[in-house]
């Protein structure tokens, strides 16, 4: 299950909306009228008792849609006898997995910079600035498990905290050995890190700007922004340095 939000909206624009069976002219007007004030609509789903149920996004949040026979629309949870709620599975399936599958694929095409065995078993993103401190502590803490080969860290590196940071991140993406020089920014953070480039090439900058906007996509607003896979088809976040209790959540078992 997802633990924290994302951008649904653009998630879900290349081609999870309306299933080919419910078409946009089909919706219920109360529906129309909520998608005009940002909602979603993923799909239709089965509930009986004269009542068209649909799952769908509000805001960041997958959400559950109920129009009665009158026209009128219910927002929110539906609960059983025992007050327990009864479409969360479904929420899951139609809504929750295919937002975390769709990230975790722009994630994977995203221009990223190794950090660690390409064979580590365990795959943590992290948008990365070259001069955050936060991600330079994030990138301390994960040394035991990247050493032991057990996380590989990838860095999509921005652009957003000084004047100079899109140089240094230049600097990074233009290098022969991009892990390396990821590295010399890290290992010498203290001392000013790598040197900034001269000038920040177009491919450089086109791939900072695509960065940028995937972290601001993601629910992001500010490094490190941390995105891990949960082993049951969901994504976790973390927004800035984990607490030290959380990095087992994040890099798993040392």
């Amino acid at each position: 299950m997802l633990q924290r939000k994302f951008g649904l909206s653009a998630l879900f624009s290349a081609g999870l909306l309306l299933t080919p069976a419910l078409q946009a002219a089909e919706l219920p007007t109360v529906l129309e009228v909520l998608q005009d004030k940002g909602l979603t609509i993923v799909q239709e789903f089965e509930v009986g008792g004269g009542v068209r149920a649909f799952a769908g996004v509000a805001g960041d949040v997958p959400i559950a849609v109920y129009v009665t026979s009158d026209g009128k629309a219910i927002v929110g949870t539906r609960l059983d006898e025992k007050a327990e709620p009864i479409d969360e599975a479904v929420l899951e399936q139609l809504v929750a997995r295919p937002m975390a599958e769709r990230a975790w694929t722009q994630l994977s095409e995203a221009a990223w910079v190794q950090d660690g065995s390409k064979d580590a078993p365990r795959i943590v993103y992290t948008f990365s600035d070259p001069n955050c401190p936060y991600c330079n502590r994030f990138w301390q803490a994960a040394r035991p498990w990247v050493d032991a080969g057990k996380v590989q860290l990838r860095h999509l590196l921005v652009g957003v905290i000084k004047a100079d940071s899109p140089a240094k991140a230049a600097a990074i993406l233009e290098a022969s050995d991009q892990t390396a020089a990821l590295l010399e920014n890290e290992r010498n953070f203290a001392k000013g890190g790598i040197k900034p480039a001269a000038r920040v090439s177009a491919e450089a900058g086109a791939m900072l700007n695509a960065n940028q906007a995937l972290m601001a996509e993601l629910g992001f607003r500010g490094t490190p922004g941390i995105v891990v896979q949960d082993g049951e088809g969901g994504l976790k976040k973390f927004n800035g340095m984990p607490q030290p209790e959380a990095l087992l959540e994040v890099f798993g078992p040392r």
